[in-house]
């Protein structure tokens, strides 16, 4: 009897150290994937780098920036949305990925309910500006250039249905003026077009432009949103440019595939919180003119994105803005 009780223990021991064993390591436990869909040196891949140090801090794990620029984002987004939904492959979006896209191309290859949001990272208004040499000096001179010759004037975006060129859309849906629309596979594409003067205009990310501006290669006229921005304190916002019906500001967020564990959405949405409210990430951003804007929760992002899906779908229709 002794002996069958002493193998029962022996036996028992056995079973709860393979138990053990056969838990998974808790998450994360491996180097996190962060990708964007945008070119090296734009506004999506200067918010990234800006937190990924500390945002790899917060995970406890390497974190990997990965460029997959093309198709409006929208490669990037689809490849986050088909990869496993197991944290360690996210998404820094704007409403391009999980909006504007969508509405443009239903055929795109993923749909907005394939990837969860986590939580709206940062906000800023896009900067209109144009090659110096084109002879602008104000809002109402463009609207004047672009419809004494329409369609002369080339203006470059980060991609078809980026925040660019929804921003130049619903430019000329409220003035009539007439561009060229010239689509590159990232803002600092775009931008580098308009200082060669291949285009003339663009509605830049702040990171892409104003450091350019700084340096006098590009001439800034005013900000898209209606008052001017503190981000960006400098330049008029569109009433004071001559616009006032014109409005426009955007925004970055966190996403992972759908079906993602709550208990690793927690941690990747804390991780994203604690990242983003580093005074040196907040710095670093502000000096860029953007500005970290956090959501109170994943579900608080997913109500924003109902309204805010709304307003980029609209404009898409009325400004019937298509793939080109």
């Amino acid at each position: 009897m002794k002996t069958r009780h002493l193998a029962l223990a022996a036996g028992t021991g056995v079973l709860v150290h393979a138990a053990v064993l056969a838990q998974p390591a808790p998450y994360p436990n491996r180097p996190v994937r962060l990708v964007i869909g945008f070119a090296a040196g734009g506004a999506a891949d200067y918010v990234a780098r800006s937190m990924s140090e500390a945002f790899s801090k917060a995970m406890g794990q390497p974190v990997v920036v990965d460029n997959k620029p093309g198709n409006g984002s929208s490669i990037a987004a689809d490849l986050v949305a088909k990869s496993p939904a197991d944290g360690y492959t996210l998404l820094i979006a704007s409403p391009s990925s999980i909006s504007v896209n969508p509405a443009l191309n239903p055929k795109i290859g993923y749909a907005p309910s394939d990837l969860l949001p986590v939580t709206k990272i940062t906000t800023s208004p896009l900067v209109l500006a144009v090659n110096p040499a084109a002879g602008i000096g104000s809002v109402p001179d463009l609207i004047a250039a672009a419809k004494k010759e329409p369609d002369k004037l080339n203006y470059s975006t980060s991609g078809n249905g980026s925040a660019p060129h929804l921003g130049a859309a619903l430019f000329t849906l409220l003035t009539g003026a007439q561009m060229t629309h010239v689509p590159y596979k990232g803002g600092s594409l775009a931008i580098q077009s308009v200082m060669a003067n291949d285009t003339q205009v663009t509605f830049g990310t702040s990171p892409s432009v104003l450091p350019m501006a700084k340096g006098g290669r590009l001439k800034v006229l005013a900000v898209s949103t209606r008052e001017r921005s503190p981000l960006v304190p400098d330049l008029p916002g569109m009433r004071e440019a001559g616009l006032p019906e014109y409005n426009l500001e955007f925004w970055y967020g966190m996403f992972v595939p759908a079906g993602t564990p709550p208990a690793v959405v927690k941690k990747i949405y804390e991780a994203t919180t604690v990242a983003m409210q580093q005074p040196s990430v907040k710095a670093g951003l502000a000096r860029e003119g953007t500005e970290v804007s956090l959501s109170s929760s994943p579900d608080d992002f997913s109500q924003f994105l109902v309204s805010d899906g709304r307003f980029w779908v609209d404009l898409v229709k009325n400004a019937k803005v298509k793939v080109e």
